[in-house]
């Protein structure tokens, strides 16, 4: 419910001049509540998805080389009330897989100076026949290979859309745990600016009764000041992370900004895992050959190998062969017969095929220089994946002695108070201990937050998203 009522507050803030998000009071943005709004809107997944439009376009471009074609040529000469020609010409033609052409024809000629071989009967001529390639262009051909590349380019494009939308929940995984970094940041400096005006209060009462001497008011201000100014750099820090998350904020192409009353929650790892798609994967080997950039290369090599099949066909002669039977009455289909035919043969073969041997080359040079990347690629990710796998587990070690050593830092800072109103210690011990307490709150929560980038750099690396895992 909170859920719900926060994102109409957001739609209904888009209408006002300042956009905000949430209208209570430390309001939580949670770190799925947030992936969800930048997978839904954000203009970046909508790019992604133009890349998966392209390749199917392509792939129906592709589907339209064998799509049935009429075709109707008319030509008429006239030239003082003589008529020279008046020739009609109309072709149905269905392209085939192998280079195959089947086609009906309809002729009709007339004219004063017709040329003899074009004369046919009065009613017109019709034909029925078929035109294929031997050799070369009867395997493969232009039209051929290009539905092959299309559907290889398609698949391309569906790793290209998964790798970008992996990198831009990465990106945006990363901004918010910056966000949640400068959050408890600031947290924590408040809270020991909030000790420090405490203890300058107590000092000064102290100084009023005689207890202490005046000079460490001095000193007690002296931390006062310097806690308001690290507070100051931290609500920078805060603030320059809340625009960054702002660039991920967006509701029906209007972008939004967060207002400083909203915070990030720091998500659980079972929360974290199941929003990054890692939940239940332990074959991190399987799912890195399944990486976006690898598919992608693969489909690729595919594409680059129908490109070379088809320079290595042309390396064959070129032959052309057409056979039409004639009939003049296209109803009786017994008057299609072997005596009356028109046909054509056409040879044609470069000598030293000079051209087809050096596109032959170059396509093969295109797979090797491809496969080296593909090779390359894989042993990138490999290590990667092995390299965040083991900082991963270090960092839980980390965080376990960081832990430690901020509890222990606490005792001391607290024993050091007691000491000092009873007399036995100084403001300048329990500024030092207060000092390297804060230092330790800061490293620990920056081991958490790398924790954290670790686990966003594992979703990653592994190029996960839904698709890739289905």
């Amino acid at each position: 419910m909170r859920s719900f009522r926060k994102l109409v507050f957001i739609f209904l803030a888009v209408l006002t001049p300042s956009i905000i998000i949430a209208q209570e009071l430390n309001q939580i943005l949670t770190f799925e509540e947030y992936l969800g709004y930048v997978k839904e809107h954000h203009p970046l997944m909508k790019q992604a998805d133009l890349t998966l439009s392209i390749g199917e376009a392509n792939l129906l471009r592709a589907r339209g080389g064998f799509d049935p074609k009429i075709e109707v040529d008319y030509d008429r000469k006239k030239f003082k009330n003589t008529e020279y020609y008046d020739l009609l010409n109309a072709t149905f033609k269905i392209p085939t897989w192998y280079g195959i052409e089947f086609k009906a024809n309809f002729e009709e000629n007339s004219g004063q100076l017709l040329n003899p071989s074009l004369k046919v009967p009065d009613e017109g001529l019709y034909s029925a026949g078929v035109s294929f390639s031997l050799a070369q262009g009867l395997l493969t051909n232009e039209r051929m290979a290009s539905l092959k590349q299309a559907k290889f380019f398609l698949q391309q494009s569906q790793a290209d859309r998964d790798y970008l939308v992996n990198d831009i929940l990465f990106n945006a995984s990363i901004a918010y745990f910056e966000w949640l970094e400068a959050t408890n940041e600031l947290q924590i400096y408040s809270t020991f600016l909030d000790n420090a005006e405490v203890r300058l209060k107590a000092i000064t009462r102290s100084v009023e009764e005689g207890d202490k001497a005046a000079i460490d008011i001095t000193e007690a201000r002296i931390l006062v000041q310097n806690r308001k100014l690290d507070l100051e750099m931290s609500q920078l820090k805060k603030r320059k992370a809340e625009l960054k998350v702002s660039n991920y904020l967006w509701i029906n192409n209007i972008p939004l900004e967060l207002e400083e009353n909203v915070i990030p929650d720091f998500p659980s790892n079972n929360v974290l895992e199941r929003v990054l798609i890692l939940e239940g994967i332990t074959n991190t080997a399987e799912l890195a050959n399944r990486h976006p950039k690898i598919r992608s290369l693969n489909a690729k090599i595919d594409g680059l190998r129908i490109d070379r099949n088809l320079k290595r066909n042309r390396l064959l002669p070129k032959i052309d062969l057409q056979y039409n039977f004639l009939s003049q009455d296209y109803e009786q289909i017994s008057s299609f017969n072997l005596e009356n035919y028109k046909a054509f043969v056409n040879v044609s073969f470069p000598i030293f095929l000079r051209k087809e041997r050096g596109d032959l080359q170059l396509a093969s040079y295109k797979i090797e220089n491809a496969e080296f990347d593909q090779a390359t690629a894989e042993l990138i990710i490999a290590n990667k994946i092995a390299a965040i796998n083991f900082e991963i587990n270090s960092l839980k070690v980390q965080n376990q002695l960081i832990k430690e050593i901020v509890k222990d830092y606490e005792l001391l800072v607290n024993g050091e108070e007691r000491k000092f109103f009873l007399g036995e210690s100084s403001l300048f011990l329990i500024n030092s201990r207060e000092q390297k307490l804060i230092d330790a709150q800061i490293k620990e929560n920056l081991l958490l937050i790398k924790q954290l980038n670790a686990t966003a750099k594992l979703f990653n690396a592994l190029g996960a998203s839904e698709i890739s895992l289905n």
